[in-house]
């Protein structure tokens, strides 16, 4: 039932506070082809914090073929003050209730910018009521959930991106493209950074929900997670914690991590697969780690962890931010012809001579989202599948959660044997149980049906 949400389907996804009165009418959803009035793209966005701004301010307003339709969030002091700063002359319909956007507005696709946790929920949601999805990166907290999401967008026939936007940067692409087709030689090794992992919350004493909350809100907030006590350094620092993320921070592994191994993806041209051995190789310990340079540290648990792919090469995630000459956002690949480090924007070879070829294309020329949010308008139009289609999406975040659970599960020095056919451990049983996680009641993944 392509392009329409049953009522059955609200029901049985335990809505709870969201859900809706009536069936979503399919008129007023988007159809395959139709990408809005005046050939743009009529574009919703759940979640309006931090990083919403930034792709609203600094890449939507930049492409003329998006318009912003409405906007959503479950705070609605935040709601007001996202329009007050950001539509300018513009007129965009505010909601609390995502499902009620998607059922008054006639909406081509959503941007899902809401905390880690929720995001599989609100992008499933969404595919079912027949609209494209760009979703924030991380796309999911457990490896299960982010398959899950794959199978949703195939069911529906979803033009899906996944927020990793190095893979739509030209000089990325163009030095990834070096390493993917031989240029350089064999792979025998790529060096990546040996990011920090996320922190398990201690109890504590609740605090006074914000300013302009619904009784609801703090339970529609937490989502799948255990229902804790308000506190707002889980509500606004919920990058930091396990429950909501994998490490969602900057130089953290689902939040730096998901560029860098993306962009090793990319390179070794494994977007359909992934490694098939994962090492510990030391014991996990909480580090501090230099952010910035203004020496703001950030702990968390740190092992170095190397992968191996079937092809032979390893992946040995290692590097300390301090050691690495650019910023951690990317990877050096040691080749049998060089060495090339590919990060955002920023390259570095050696021999030099292999990025100061001719045909680089040299810095951007646009907002660093820019053309990542441009190649999902595009595809909206055409039905073709985004570069970090989802799928794409999913193997890099796998990579991050491999490392999670490889810290978890803290068996120094062997070798986990990884199947990503199956996306399942052949000889760890603690791992494969870190797969997924017990989704808190109302809060089930909705059922995808037949």
């Amino acid at each position: 039932m392509h392009g329409k949400l049953t009522r059955r389907q609200a029901i049985k996804a335990g809505l709870g506070a969201f859900a809706i009165a009536r069936i979503i009418p399919s008129g007023v959803l988007a159809q395959d082809g139709r990408p809005g009035a005046n050939d743009r793209a009529n574009i919703g966005i759940i979640g309006l914090g931090g990083r919403a701004r930034w792709l609203v301010q600094n890449t939507c307003s930049r492409i003329p073929e998006l318009r912003i339709g409405a906007v959503c969030d479950i705070l609605r002091p935040r709601c007001d003050s996202f329009v007050k700063d950001l539509a300018g002359d513009q007129t965009w319909p505010i909601y609390e209730n995502m499902l009620e956007m998607l059922e008054k507005e006639s909406l081509d696709g959503v941007m899902v910018e809401t905390t880690t946790h929720a995001r599989a929920w609100v992008t499933i949601l969404a595919m079912q009521a027949g609209v494209d999805v760009y979703i924030e990166k991380p796309m999911c907290l457990t490896i299960a959930e982010g398959r899950y999401m794959v199978k949703a967008a195939r069911r529906y026939g979803r033009v899906t991106q996944v927020g990793t936007q190095q893979r739509s940067m030209p000089i990325n692409n163009w030095a990834s493209d070096l390493v993917k087709n031989g240029k350089l030689g064999k792979v025998n090794a790529v060096l990546a950074p040996n990011f920090t992992g996320p922190i398990r919350w201690e109890e504590q004493p609740g605090q006074p929900l914000p300013e302009g909350a619904t009784e609801a809100f703090w339970g529609i907030w937490t989502n799948q997670a255990v229902l804790r006590p308000y506190h707002s350094s889980l509500h606004y620092g919920w990058p930091n914690w396990w429950d909501y993320d994998g490490g969602g921070n900057s130089f953290g592994v689902t939040g730096w991590g998901t560029h860098a191994y993306d962009q090793v993806q990319r390179a070794l041209g494994t977007d359909d697969t992934g490694p098939i051995e994962v090492v510990l190789e030391e014991p996990v310990a909480v580090r501090s780690v230099w952010a910035d340079s203004t020496d703001m540290a950030l702990g968390g648990p740190r092992a170095k962890v190397t992968m191996r792919y079937a092809s032979g090469t390893e992946l040995r995630l290692h590097r300390d931010r301090k050691d690495n000459s650019l910023h951690g956002l990317g990877a050096t690949f040691l080749c049998d012809a060089g060495e090339i480090e590919i990060e955002r924007n920023q390259l570095s070879s050696n021999p030099p001579e292999i990025v100061a070829s001719p045909d680089n294309p040299g810095p951007n020329q646009k907002d660093e989202s820019q053309y990542h949010v441009e190649d999902w308008v595009g595809c909206i139009k055409t039905r073709e599948r985004c570069t970090a289609d989802i799928e794409v999406g999913q193997r890099a975040t796998t990579l991050c959660y491999l490392v999670n659970i490889a810290r978890d599960v803290g068996r120094v020095g062997e070798t986990l044997l990884w199947d990503p056919a199956a996306e399942r451990f052949t000889n760890c049983d603690e791992g494969n149980a870190l797969l997924s996680r017990p989704r808190r009641q109302g809060y089930e993944l909705p059922e995808l049906g037949t």
